[in-house]
Protein backbone atom coordinates (compact mmCIF):
# COMPACT_ATOMS: atom_id res chain seq x y z
CA UNK A 1 0.00 0.00 0.00
CA UNK A 2 1.40 3.36 -1.01
CA UNK A 3 0.01 6.89 -0.95
CA UNK A 4 1.86 9.71 -2.72
CA UNK A 5 0.72 13.23 -1.88
CA UNK A 6 1.66 16.33 -3.86
CA UNK A 7 0.49 19.83 -4.68
CA UNK A 8 1.48 21.81 -1.62
CA UNK A 9 3.07 25.22 -1.83
CA UNK A 10 2.98 28.84 -0.78
CA UNK A 11 -0.26 30.72 -1.34
CA UNK A 12 -1.65 34.05 -0.20
CA UNK A 13 -4.68 34.29 2.07
CA UNK A 14 -7.85 33.89 0.04
CA UNK A 15 -6.06 31.82 -2.57
CA UNK A 16 -6.59 28.24 -3.70
CA UNK A 17 -4.59 25.02 -3.95
CA UNK A 18 -5.42 21.49 -5.04
CA UNK A 19 -3.65 18.55 -3.43
CA UNK A 20 -3.40 15.16 -5.12
CA UNK A 21 -2.89 11.71 -3.61
CA UNK A 22 -1.99 8.87 -5.97
CA UNK A 23 -2.53 5.46 -4.40
CA UNK A 24 -1.24 2.01 -5.26
CA UNK A 25 -1.69 -1.44 -3.78
CA UNK A 26 -5.45 -1.03 -3.39
CA UNK A 27 -8.38 0.34 -5.35
CA UNK A 28 -10.65 3.30 -4.64
CA UNK A 29 -13.87 1.31 -4.47
CA UNK A 30 -14.28 0.48 -0.80
CA UNK A 31 -12.02 1.99 1.86
CA UNK A 32 -12.30 5.45 3.32
CA UNK A 33 -9.46 7.80 2.46
CA UNK A 34 -8.75 11.27 3.68
CA UNK A 35 -6.54 14.26 4.26
CA UNK A 36 -5.01 15.06 7.62
CA UNK A 37 -2.97 18.08 8.53
CA UNK A 38 -0.50 18.90 11.25
CA UNK A 39 0.38 22.44 12.16
CA UNK A 40 3.32 23.32 14.39
CA UNK A 41 2.44 22.76 18.02
CA UNK A 42 -0.94 21.23 17.20
CA UNK A 43 -2.27 17.70 17.04
CA UNK A 44 -2.82 16.07 13.70
CA UNK A 45 -6.36 16.83 12.48
CA UNK A 46 -8.57 14.96 10.06
CA UNK A 47 -9.77 17.75 7.76
CA UNK A 48 -11.59 15.85 5.03
CA UNK A 49 -12.41 12.19 4.37
CA UNK A 50 -14.24 10.29 1.67
CA UNK A 51 -15.79 6.85 1.59
CA UNK A 52 -14.82 5.32 -1.75
CA UNK A 53 -17.65 2.80 -1.20
CA UNK A 54 -20.55 5.29 -1.19
CA UNK A 55 -18.90 8.69 -1.81
CA UNK A 56 -20.06 10.05 1.55
CA UNK A 57 -17.76 12.84 2.70
CA UNK A 58 -16.84 14.28 6.08
CA UNK A 59 -15.28 17.66 6.75
CA UNK A 60 -13.97 19.23 9.91
CA UNK A 61 -15.83 22.35 10.98
CA UNK A 62 -12.74 24.43 10.31
CA UNK A 63 -12.77 23.69 6.55
CA UNK A 64 -16.44 23.03 5.83
CA UNK A 65 -17.61 25.07 2.86
CA UNK A 66 -14.05 25.86 1.71
CA UNK A 67 -12.48 22.44 1.01
CA UNK A 68 -13.75 19.74 -1.35
CA UNK A 69 -12.54 16.15 -1.44
CA UNK A 70 -13.05 14.03 -4.56
CA UNK A 71 -11.70 10.96 -6.29
CA UNK A 72 -10.87 9.73 -9.77
CA UNK A 73 -10.91 5.97 -9.41
CA UNK A 74 -9.60 5.44 -12.95
CA UNK A 75 -6.49 7.42 -12.04
CA UNK A 76 -6.22 5.97 -8.51
CA UNK A 77 -6.16 9.54 -7.27
CA UNK A 78 -7.88 11.49 -4.51
CA UNK A 79 -7.95 15.29 -4.57
CA UNK A 80 -8.41 18.03 -2.01
CA UNK A 81 -9.44 21.36 -3.48
CA UNK A 82 -8.82 24.13 -0.99
CA UNK A 83 -10.42 27.52 -1.52
CA UNK A 84 -10.40 30.72 0.52
CA UNK A 85 -7.26 29.60 2.29
CA UNK A 86 -6.39 31.14 5.64
CA UNK A 87 -3.09 31.32 7.54
CA UNK A 88 -4.45 28.79 10.04
CA UNK A 89 -4.75 26.26 7.19
CA UNK A 90 -0.95 26.11 7.03
CA UNK A 91 0.67 22.81 7.90
CA UNK A 92 1.80 19.51 6.52
CA UNK A 93 -1.02 17.67 4.76
CA UNK A 94 -1.02 13.89 4.73
CA UNK A 95 -3.07 11.47 2.70
CA UNK A 96 -4.14 8.43 4.71
CA UNK A 97 -6.45 5.44 4.67
CA UNK A 98 -7.57 2.41 6.63
CA UNK A 99 -8.36 -0.52 4.38
CA UNK A 100 -10.61 -2.02 7.06
CA UNK A 101 -13.01 0.92 7.24
CA UNK A 102 -15.39 2.45 4.69
CA UNK A 103 -16.81 5.23 6.86
CA UNK A 104 -15.47 8.69 6.11
CA UNK A 105 -16.49 9.96 9.56
CA UNK A 106 -14.78 7.03 11.30
CA UNK A 107 -11.56 7.58 9.37
CA UNK A 108 -11.42 11.31 10.07
CA UNK A 109 -12.03 10.87 13.80
CA UNK A 110 -9.69 7.93 14.35
CA UNK A 111 -6.11 7.26 13.44
CA UNK A 112 -5.64 5.72 9.98
CA UNK A 113 -3.33 2.78 9.54
CA UNK A 114 -1.72 3.71 6.22
CA UNK A 115 -0.03 7.08 5.67
CA UNK A 116 1.66 8.78 2.79
CA UNK A 117 4.41 11.34 3.08
CA UNK A 118 3.23 14.88 3.69
CA UNK A 119 3.06 17.90 1.48
CA UNK A 120 3.61 21.35 2.97
CA UNK A 121 0.98 24.08 2.61
CA UNK A 122 1.90 27.59 3.68
CA UNK A 123 -0.69 30.36 3.63
CA UNK A 124 0.99 33.70 4.09
CA UNK A 125 1.02 37.17 2.60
Amino acid sequence: VQLQASGGGLVKPGGSLTLSCVVSGFTLNRPAIGWFRQAPGKEREGVSCLSTLNDITHYSDSVKGRFTISKDAAKNTVYLKMDDLRPEDSGIYYCATDLGHSSSYALCTRRPTEWGQGTLVTVSS
